[in-house]
């Protein structure tokens, strides 16, 4: 089996990223991103580690708030315009879900779509939906993307099954893998014969947030797997798939951790780099 791993995908991205940052500190410009954290979701630290310290190998800045999870809607949303104003944020993450006393809906309203880096807003989903490629997809189904790029996966005519349906990651990879004439089909937790199905596909991604719920039955030796899952299973990190069950009875897969995960916050830098430069642009 080929497994596909992040690294060397965050490696290639890297020289421009690095080339674009020595440009924008020769303007006296740091790229930074804010990241709001509410409560304190074993995932979403593990996440917040990655960002740290992928965005301190290239000293981009990272600006961590964390609100208690029975937050106000009143308190978040003033977080949120308070980082809008701040002139030194170039990107504004906030981890999903949101509890569910919060509106998600409102926030969306709120974020300034240029500075929506991680394409949670409806402009940037708009964009999505469109084709167009300006603004920002969301970063995890972005990186599905660089990977099988970066491994020279042509989704050209392929069978695509896409298990999960989240606004996060699976509504807008099926999107972005339909601009590349790949034949998408979306399951969820609910689908009937969920194996049946998982097994028509030439490359089955895994994103319903549920550990190692794709095992040996879903798939056959042809496939290649893409697990997007971040999950804690007993103290361990582990994704949607249960790669040791699969990974010697496909043709290729990618590892959590290791994998997919790498590659999102990578995508998270490029695009607060970006944010910056468009920024920068509209100053000269």
């Amino acid at each position: 089996m080929n497994e596909l791993k992040g690294l060397p995908v965050v490696t290639a991205m890297t020289g421009k990223i690095t080339e674009q940052i020595n440009i924008l500190k020769s303007k006296n410009i740091t790229p930074k991103l804010s990241v709001i954290r509410i409560g304190e979701r074993e995932d979403d630290i593990s996440y917040e580690r990655g960002i740290i310290k992928r965005f301190s190998a290239v000293s981009a800045e990272v600006d961590i708030t964390v609100l208690p999870s029975d937050v106000t809607q009143e308190l978040l949303e003033e977080t949120v315009i308070a980082k809008n104003n701040d002139e030194t944020v170039h990107g504004i993450l906030l981890f999903r879900p949101l509890p569910k006393h919060l509106s998600e809906a409102r926030i969306k309203s709120l974020i300034k779509p240029e500075k929506d880096v991680d394409g949670m807003g409806m402009q940037n989903n708009a964009y999505i939906y469109e084709g167009n490629k300006e603004g920002y997809s969301p970063c995890t189904a972005q990186a599905v993307m660089e990977l099988l790029d970066f491994y020279e996966i042509d989704l050209t005519g392929k069978k695509v099954t896409i298990v999960g349906r989240s606004l996060v990651v699976g509504k807008p990879l099926a999107m972005l893998m339909l601009s590349k004439n790949a034949t998408v089909t979306v399951c969820h937790t609910k689908t009937v014969d969920l194996p049946s199905e998982c097994k028509k596909a030439d490359i089955l991604i895994a994103c319903a947030g549920v550990a190692k719920m794709i095992t040996a039955e879903h798939i056959h030796e042809n496939q290649i797997i893409i697990d997007v899952g971040i999950n804690m299973l007993d103290g361990k990190l582990c994704g949607d798939v249960d790669y040791d069950g699969i990974c010697d009875k496909v043709m290729a897969a990618t590892p959590v951790p290791g994998g997919v995960g790498t590659v999102t916050t990578s995508v998270l830098l490029k695009n607060t780099v970006e944010s910056a430069i468009i920024e920068l642009r509209a100053q000269s």
